[in-house]
């Protein structure tokens, strides 16, 4: 089953570091969200393959919305 990474707050998507088909440990970031200056890494819980990525560079996220989903 896979497991939906979801955006915790309003932000830029100031960098997406992982790709669709990559494999990725919970300790790897999968994009790096700004706000407020800040750079905020956003990481799975668990490892497993990235199976969509579903934002870009430049986007702005609202609280809950889909960043990846990650099996």
């Amino acid at each position: 089953m896979a497991e939906e990474i979801r955006a915790e707050m309003v932000a830029n998507v100031w960098k997406v570091v992982a790709k669709q088909g990559d494999e990725i440990t919970e300790d790897d970031p999968i994009v790096i969200l700004e706000s407020m200056k800040m750079e905020i890494p956003v990481h799975s819980e668990d490892g497993g393959t990235v199976v969509e990525i579903a934002v870009n560079e430049g986007d702005v996220v609202q609280e809950g919305d889909l960043i990846a989903r990650v099996e």
